[in-house]
């Protein structure tokens, strides 16, 4: 149901739930700047570090399900507001953080945090948007993400460089604070009527627990090999939890997941065309810098300046790919946007050791139109 909201209110809505993703998109990507500094500090090892990151996404993507059934049944509102205080308080506690131990733990939570905006940003968006804005407010939306995702090497490296390491998730609290406060004061209240339904305890506990192992097996194997005891025990335990969770789904009344949706071509469809297009973006993000720093010898700076081309493109071309779906419609910009990717994807390919920065930079950008 789409709630009326007066004109100029919507936008502060928009403003309120903007900053909520520009945070959680920019604490995805600043750490990793930053890992050399915190080992040092907290006297860790690599390894150790590695998993500041790495729990940090393991509990987001585990957990994203879950609060937006939670966000459903609950009031997305009230979900949304809960995370915000989630977020805050585990970004002060990582700042409080003496051991590398308990930064990895208070970054669990800040995670738990993010899950819960994360989840229910886009419901709270698409209630209080009209159909033909729809788009649009999504378009900025991601708008925001790729401006987090640009932001956080640039402005953790500095806050770092100017006030310390612990600054980096310090400044959460104020701006934090200040989308709380916007989310409390314009976000409309929920208006939910019982419908008997019940949150799917055990499927949220399959579901996340599940994934957080196909995850782990998938994010360490090249750590731990891939014939490793550890790694295949944790692939074979995915893939019986998840198994469970299917079972689960087709079982009760009221499912985490409702499966029947996936018997709709259109649903289904357009999830496997989701996922593929991921799994071209990402393998972009992950192969690009082996190839700049490891191929090309270049620094890690000057490296990132050519990789930004891509999030800033992708920056600047969402709000208006999503003004341009509202007016003709999902299926054309869908299917030329793949096909501009594959483009993207072609020319990356063509990439060698003696390929100009503007070649470089001209593929990436393609990739992020």
């Amino acid at each position: 149901m789409v709630t009326s909201v007066p004109s100029n209110r919507k936008w502060l809505i928009l403003l309120a739930v903007g900053i909520g993703t520009f945070m959680t998109a920019l604490d995805a990507s600043v750490v990793n700047v930053i890992r050399p500094v915190v080992r040092v500090s907290l006297r860790g090892n690599f390894a150790s570090i590695e998993w500041v990151v790495t729990i940090y996404l393991l509990v987001l993507s585990g957990l994203l399900l879950s609060f937006g059934r939670l966000g459903d049944l609950r009031g997305h509102k009230f979900v949304y507001l809960a995370g915000f205080g989630v977020f805050v308080l585990g970004s002060a506690l990582c700042g409080l953080s003496r051991t590398v131990t308990m930064l990895v733990a208070f970054r669990s939570l800040q995670a738990v945090g993010a899950a819960m905006l994360a989840a229910n940003s886009p419901a709270i968006l698409t209630k209080n948007f009209p159909g033909d804005q729809r788009g649009q407010a999504l378009g900025l939306q991601a708008m925001m993400t790729y401006l987090g995702l640009v932001a956080g090497p640039s402005v953790g490296g500095w806050l770092a460089d100017a006030f310390g390491w612990r600054s980096v998730f310090y400044i959460n609290v104020p701006v934090g604070s200040l989308a709380l406060w916007l989310s409390l004061r314009f976000i409309p209240n929920d208006t939910r009527t019982w419908t008997g339904e019940r949150f799917d305890l055990l499927g949220a506990g399959t579901f996340t627990l599940g994934l957080s192992a196909l995850l782990l097996g998938l994010n360490q194997g090249h750590t731990w090999g891939w014939n490793s005891a550890l790694i295949l025990s944790l692939l074979a335990l995915a893939v019986v939890l998840l198994t469970i969770f299917v079972w689960i789904e087709l079982s009760i009344h009221s499912p985490m997941l409702d499966l029947r949706l996936f018997q709709h071509p259109v649903f289904s469809l357009s999830v496997a065309g989701a996922v593929l297009n991921y799994i071209c973006i990402y393998s972009v993000i992950f192969l690009m810098p082996e190839y700049l720093i490891d191929g090309r010898a270049m620094s890690s700076s000057r490296a990132g300046i050519l990789l930004a081309s891509q999030s800033i493109v992708m920056a600047i071309s969402a709000p208006f790919s999503g003004w341009l779906s509202d007016r003709i419609g999902v299926r054309l910009p869908g299917m030329v946007g793949m096909a501009v990717l594959s483009a993207g994807a072609l020319m990356l390919s063509g990439l060698g050791v003696s390929s100009s920065n503007q070649s470089i930079i001209l593929a990436l950008s393609v990739v992020g139109l």
